[in-house]
């Protein structure tokens, strides 16, 4: 419960340095905040409407550059900022203003919104950055608020998936839930929406083990995007690295985030933070003084050695983080530790990762940032998640990243949307892809579950806007078409967009199995993005970044075709958890396993023999079929005994004819069960074993997983 306040505090005592942030420790309130060049800070507290500032109170004691006061009579619930006094000197890199109130960067909760004016600015808009502007803007200001850290934790623990036992999905804490039906409509769109019953039962049914979110940090919506009545949906703008966004908590309190972890958890659910590290939400020289610019501009951003009133920018979105300053790498640090240990969060996606590890200007993944990340003792032991690439020189770093990290494979998305659309020219990289990707990940000690393999993500189209249109379509976002990529390796079926013409729908609806089979049946850990499950269309915009409205949400109001697309999913996953042969923890071999003769994998041509490496290169070839052996994994359990399971066959023809494919013959009695085949609307084959020399009929355009038994008695439990 906050606090009332009662002002002037009268109390000041000197506080101490760290830990950073406003601090209460059940008697009264540690401030600490970080600035090398200021030259006075003031704390300044307000009324609990926020509006009214009634008192400030100069940080007279410094340590080390932290500035810090302890306030005996302060309670959670104050809200508060900073003002910073020290150089207006944009051609040295400062930025000081201390007409502006400022944002703590270790402010555990923020409250309230960002009222865009042109006062937020530390410049006169419109007379160049060199004059300073000398308006207030607090009262348009989000204040810092000060948390009571207790919770209930109870017997709380991480679910703790092995890397290789993860199926991941991508969602939007908003858009998730904010059409749900059966949730609430409190808590539509919120932290605690996703912790409701049918939600959880939804990702239950559905067998995922671990949720990633998108952006939760506190973020702002550009000002441009507030003028054109939209806002940053997606969240990638952050100005607070300890706080959860409001937009998300039905409460107001970063209590109830703890509350959706405590319940996913309890689930068997895992939890994964998209964090954006690599720049802030105050943009280039001509942005906003909202934080950091505000309190150190030089230490905070990188900045151009020859010319500091600019900088460095290498994530397209103005500046970029200074993480060469240890203090800056600190912040970083300390927000990754205070999610896992306070908000008991189980691992991270770092957004263009390839920028944190930057060094004069240079990628190193032998750097500060990725040597303490490894030593951590907390944060080495959680999941770390890399989108290995920035928009700077060099920042394509797909395969580098170091040991104990997985990527985003943006590469097997390719692969997988160009085979699949009928490219020639692919099977030699498609069966690298499906595999994991040794090419990338075996050369430095990693595993296959170094690849995150998806097809769709947040950026780009949904799974059915990927076979539903040639072109995007992100008119609605007021570029005029400009934004987005157009290299989406899409494939339309004929028709752009809706179509009522049964011979398309049957097409997409075959392709979207084929592409979601192929995902779940990959080596590496599978990553859904939410909503494709059930057929979730943006229609046809690739960049719904701006756009909070049915575009961007998942639509639970669901057809036939889309609950039985629901159900293909879920039996999919299931199968994947059912078999280590999907999900192994170390790459193929090619060759027998511990003296049994039988190799753990070989590749199929359609007559049944063995693929030679001429026949990789061909440009016309466009199907193929791998075996997987389960007798010969070469894999232990925990217990350190051998683990086994069925071998298979997964065939593949991106052709639009028919290809007929004959099956092997293994041993005596034994047959071919048909698991599942995408060329039937419920991914079953309706007679559903075949003898070893026997010719399988692989219509066009499908996938067909078929798992070895005996002939005498074929396994009709499936059915």
């Amino acid at each position: 419960m906050q606090q009332v306040h009662h002002f002037p505090i009268t109390a000041v005592w000197p506080g101490a340095p760290y830990p950073r942030g406003a601090t209460w420790d059940g008697e009264g309130v540690n401030f600490a905040l970080f600035s090398e060049h200021a030259e006075k800070v003031e704390l300044c507290l307000f009324d609990p409407t926020g509006q009214h500032e009634v008192q400030r109170i100069v940080l007279r004691e410094q340590t080390d550059l932290i500035w810090h006061c302890y306030l005996p009579e302060a309670r959670p619930g104050l809200l508060y900022g900073y003002r910073v006094h020290g150089p207006y000197d944009p051609q040295r890199g400062h930025r000081f203003n201390p007409n502006k109130l400022l944002i703590d960067p270790y402010a555990r909760d923020i409250a309230g919104p960002l009222d865009w004016s042109d006062a937020h600015f530390g410049y006169r808009v419109g007379a160049g950055d060199d004059v300073p502007d000398t308006r207030d803007n607090a009262r348009q200001m989000p204040k810092c608020r000060v948390t009571d850290p207790a919770f209930s934790w109870g017997d709380d623990r991480s679910p703790n998936i092995p890397f290789h036992e993860m199926v991941i999905y991508e969602l939007h804490v908003r858009g998730f839930t904010i059409e749900h039906p059966d949730v609430p409509p409190a808590l539509r769109g919120t932290y605690a929406g996703l912790a409701t019953a049918p939600v959880i039962a939804h990702l239950k049914r559905l067998g995922v083990t671990s949720v990633e979110l998108m952006p939760t940090h506190s973020f702002v919506d550009d000002r441009h995007l507030v003028d054109q009545g939209k806002r940053n949906y997606w969240g990638y703008n952050s100005i607070g690295y300890f706080a959860p966004d409001q937009r998300y908590s039905a409460s107001r309190s970063p209590k109830e985030f703890k509350t959706m972890v405590k319940t996913l958890h309890s689930a068997g659910i895992e939890v994964i933070l998209d964090v954006v590290y690599n720049h802030t939400a105050e943009g280039h020289h001509l942005g906003p003084t909202l934080s950091f610019k505000g309190i150190d501009n030089s230490v905070y951003y990188r900045l151009q050695a020859d010319n500091p009133r600019f900088y460095r920018d290498y994530t397209g979105c103005g500046n970029t983080l200074n993480l060469e300053h240890p203090r800056v790498l600190q912040l970083v640090m300390d927000s990754l530790r205070y999610w896992v240990q306070e908000m008991h969060v189980d691992g991270f996606r770092f957004d263009l990762a390839a920028s944190l590890g930057r060094e004069q200007h240079a990628v190193n993944h032998f750097g500060a940032f990725f040597d303490i990340l490894h030593q951590d003792p907390v944060l080495s032991r959680v999941k770390l998640i890399a989108e290995p690439w920035d928009l700077g020189e060099g920042g394509y770093q797909v395969g580098n990243f170091p040991l104990g990290w997985a990527e985003w494979n943006d590469r097997y998305r390719d692969c997988m949307r160009a085979f699949w659309r009928g490219d020639g020219g692919k099977i030699g990289e498609f069966a690298t892809r499906i595999t994991g990707s040794s090419d990338l990940y075996a050369r430095n000690g990693r595993r296959p579950y170094a690849s995150v393999n998806f097809i769709t993500a947040h950026d780009g189209f949904t799974l059915r806007d990927l076979v539903s249109y040639d072109k995007k379509h992100n008119e609605s976002n007021g570029e005029d078409n400009r934004d987005g990529t157009d290299n989406n390796l899409s494939w339309n079926c004929g028709m752009e967009g809706e179509s009522s013409d049964p011979e398309i729908l049957a097409l997409r609806a075959r392709q979207k199995r084929n592409l979601l089979a192929t995902l779940l049946l990959s080596q590496g850990v599978p990553m859904l993005l939410a909503g494709d499950e059930m057929g979730r269309s943006q229609r046809g915009n690739n960049n719904a970044y701006c756009q909070d409205n049915p575009i961007s949400w998942v639509n639970w109001q669901l057809s036939a075709e889309d609950r039985e697309l629901l159900d293909f999913v879920g039996r999919l996953i299931r199968l994947r958890h059912r078999h280590p042969v999907f999900r192994r923890r170390n790459f193929f071999q090619g060759r027998p396993i511990r003296g049994t003769g039988i190799k753990d994998i070989h590749w199929i041509k359609p007559d049944g023999s063995e693929m030679s490496d001429a026949e990789w290169s061909r440009d016309y070839a466009r199907s193929l079929g791998v075996f997987l052996s389960g007798d010969a994994l070469g894999e232990v359990d925990r217990h350190g005994l051998n683990i086994q399971d069925n071998n298979f066959i997964v065939l593949f023809n991106a052709h639009a004819e028919r290809i007929d494919f004959v099956l092997p013959i293994l041993c005596a009695g034994c047959a071919w069960q048909v698991e599942l085949d995408t060329h039937y609307h419920a991914g079953l084959e309706p007679d559903g074993a075949y003898a070893g020399g026997e010719s399988y009929p692989l219509e066009g355009r499908t996938l067909t997983l078929l798992r070895q038994c005996v002939a005498e008695a074929p396994d009709e439990s499936r059915r």
